[in-house]
């Protein structure tokens, strides 16, 4: 396949599952990435043409932008790996490039405790916001995947994503027992059908609710902090760092756990969430 054909196929997804901002980073990016490379297939791509391409678009600009560019190249090439041609080893993956392009020094996470997720979750009243905040904060959710939950999406205490950001085909959540339930009473009672979205709003309605649940508690709050929160308090909580990486960020390559770490079966994976939100 050549890398046009593999920029088109990939942007094909990216319009159905990303935001207008997302689809606009990837088409100015991989659009003078083909160009650069030209009828080049995919599978001869080196890292050196990744690392050549890369400094010739970044001169400077400073390290968080080139590091988001460096992320949404190896984006595409994980895609491309997951979706096209699983023996293909994704060029990215190289020290070279992973500290050329790494996060900006100093750069610092807004890091929540879990008294402080406890007070902004029981303080949102409306359930439908509530049940939002708890899959990102308690199931590591990202904000685009619980919008695009179904009703038949749920089954018993998992969530099936289908089509997720890794690029692979469809990805499991594990969410604990209370939240599962209140999951499900709310589809019933708001005679949510199998196919119908449960939360049918958009990405700056659900953005808006987040912000205003952490003014609510004097913080400043973005989807992903609570993301961030799920993993960093399981990983506290004494959760193997194969729980944290595998089944509660889902990540689709984290060199140090997927290069020797076995499956973890439904079981293994339920207990520590259940454990974990006691």
């Amino acid at each position: 396949m050549s890398t046009s054909k593999a920029v088109e196929a990939f942007m094909g997804y990216q319009r159905i599952n990303s935001g207008e901002k997302t689809i606009k980073n990837y088409k100015i990016l991989l659009h003078k990435f083909d160009g650069h490379l030209g009828e080049k297939e995919i599978s001869q791509v080196t890292s050196e043409d990744i690392f050549n391409f890369l400094v010739q678009n970044t001169e400077g600009q400073k390290q968080s932008t080139k590091r988001l560019k460096f992320t949404l190249i190896k984006a595409f090439f994980n895609f491309i790996t997951a979706n096209v041609d699983e023996k293909l080893p994704n060029p990215c993956h190289t020290q070279v490039l992973r500290k050329s392009f790494r996060d900006p020094t100093g750069r610092q996470w807004n890091i929540l405790e879990k008294d402080v997720v406890d007070e902004i979750i029981f303080r949102t009243d409306n359930p439908r916001n509530r049940l939002m905040l708890e899959l990102m904060a308690r199931g590591g959710m990202r904000i685009g995947e619980v919008l695009k939950l179904r009703a038949d999406d749920l089954d018993d205490r998992k969530l099936f994503i289908d089509r997720p950001k890794s690029g692979r085909q469809s990805e499991v959540v594990f969410i604990p027992k209370k939240v599962a339930e209140r999951l499900r009473e709310y589809i019933r009672s708001n005679g949510i059908s199998p196919a119908e979205r449960i939360f049918p709003i958009g990405y700056t309605g659900a953005r808006a609710i987040v912000k205003k649940s952490g003014q609510a508690v004097g913080i400043n709050l973005c989807p992903h902090d609570l993301r961030r929160h799920a993993a960093t308090y399981a990983s506290r909580a004494g959760a193997p760092l194969e729980i944290v990486s595998k089944v509660i960020l889902r990540h689709a390559n984290l060199a140090t756990t997927q290069r020797y770490l076995g499956k973890v079966s439904d079981t293994e994976a339920l207990h520590w969430i259940e454990n974990i939100y006691r």
